[in-house]
């Protein structure tokens, strides 16, 4: 949590997204990073959301939030609908995270996604000293009721925009409340990547 109440995050996010922006927000949840960009960033905001308890709290703080699946939801949109579409602790719960985020850079200019890092060093050590699924901060759930399908570390992420020829023009990484930079694919909690067409050579930012 920064100091002023707001999850650091969300804080990172919102330093990634210009003022005024178009802004797509894939399972936004209960919509509190939707209220900051409204709020700070003067962002028009937009959610998709398939938990409709979310949904009725993000519409009793007035956010324009529709019912949908990641998966399938993205269909209906014109390309480049948004200047950024993102996926806040949401892309390793889609069943294809490729295909959503090709989609994702159909629709939006540039995407900005934050996944908890599998590869950070406690979970690492659940597995090593107990043999058992890790259960951390950033992964909170048992195996049997998470909503993550997928478990992917940063250079998992890395790699594979490389692969796909993808620019990362910025990240950043979390550890506990506070920004990590040497070795976060050990040390980070949390990567968010600023990623974006590429256009001829993909390069990788300031990405390790």
């Amino acid at each position: 949590m920064s100091s002023d109440g707001v999850k650091l995050e969300h804080r990172m996010i919102l330093t990634l997204v210009r003022p005024g922006s178009s802004v797509l927000d894939l399972g936004c949840g209960d919509g509190e990073l939707l209220s900051l960009l409204s709020r700070e960033k003067d962002a028009r905001a937009r959610g998709i959301e398939i938990d409709e308890h979310a949904i009725y709290k993000c519409v009793a703080k007035g956010l324009s939030v529709v019912h949908g699946d990641l998966d399938t939801g993205l269909a209906d949109y014109r390309d480049r609908s948004f200047d950024y579409v993102i996926f806040d602790q949401s892309l390793q719960q889609v069943r294809k995270p490729d295909r959503v985020i090709n989609e994702a850079l159909r629709v939006g200019d540039k995407i900005i996604v934050a996944f908890p890092n599998f590869a950070h060093y406690s979970a690492r050590l659940r597995k090593f000293f107990f043999g058992r699924t890790p259960v951390t901060r950033s992964l909170p759930y048992e195996w049997h009721d998470t909503p993550n399908l997928h478990f992917l570390s940063i250079v998992d992420f890395i790699d594979y925009c490389i692969a796909q020829n993808m620019t990362i023009e910025k990240s950043v990484f979390i550890g506990k409340e506070r920004i990590v930079k040497p070795l976060p694919n050990l040390r980070a909690e949390v990567g968010i990547f600023l990623i974006g067409r590429a256009e001829g050579k993909t390069r990788a930012g300031n990405a390790p």
